[in-house]
């Protein structure tokens, strides 16, 4: 993070918070809030809250000082969809999006991490793990050595992948959910928390329990 980086963020919810708390941890501060809910409110104190991209334009139009300005999708949950779609609103407008890890989190040198990937407290990222873009490693969540995530990836809090994971894009790991090596999870997945990936899953699918068994489509 550049000094004295000013942050734009998309959702006002508890993950803002969260993100919020980062950004003045490393130095940073949230300057403004925008989300697509017409009745949201703010949830940093003092950051005022702008509603869809016509908010995001009436605020950009009268922003002076574009410098050092940054955006991360504030959006957590199973959806990659819009943090990525998020991402691409804010490169539209010069907003730069850049991965954001936790001094107390873990991210071996030879970790690749992509554009706006949000690495929390206690997680870990090992060697030569590659994380796509818009992921989020939750509050102690670990990606062992050699993952491969996709684009959008959520791993929420507590959540376990072992070495050599391959993960396609927008897939939801659930809390606590613990996924064996060498397993391969298709896109657009959610694995429930504390479910026990021991197998191979397709595409589209949510699964749970221990083992995990597909228990719908999508």
């Amino acid at each position: 993070m550049a000094e004295c980086a000013r942050y734009v963020l998309w959702g006002s919810s508890g993950h803002a918070k969260v993100l919020a708390s980062l950004i003045a941890l490393c130095g940073g501060k949230v300057v403004a809030l925008f989300d697509n809910n017409p009745n949201a409110v703010s949830v940093i104190p003092g950051v005022p809250l702008y509603v869809a991209k016509e908010g995001f334009a009436r605020w950009y139009e009268g922003e002076q000082d574009r410098t050092n300005l940054y955006g991360l999708a504030a959006i957590g949950g199973a959806h990659g969809r819009d943090r990525l779609a998020v991402h691409e609103y804010f490169r539209m407008h010069n907003v730069r999006v850049e991965p954001l890890v936790h001094p107390h989190a873990s991210v071996c040198q030879t970790a690749l991490l992509g554009p706006g990937t949000q690495v929390l407290a206690g997680a870990v990222v090992a060697s030569d793990a590659h994380l796509g873009e818009a992921c989020i490693v939750n509050h102690r969540a670990a990606a062992d050595h050699e993952c491969v995530l996709g684009d959008g990836v959520h791993l929420a809090p507590g959540a376990t992948l072992c070495g050599c994971v391959k993960i396609g894009n927008n897939v939801m790991i659930g809390a606590g959910a613990v996924v064996l090596p060498r397993v391969t999870i298709g896109e657009n997945t959610v694995v429930g928390a504390g479910a026990v990936v021991t197998r191979d899953l397709p595409t589209g699918v949510v699964v749970a329990g221990n083992p995990a068994r597909i228990i719908r489509n999508i």
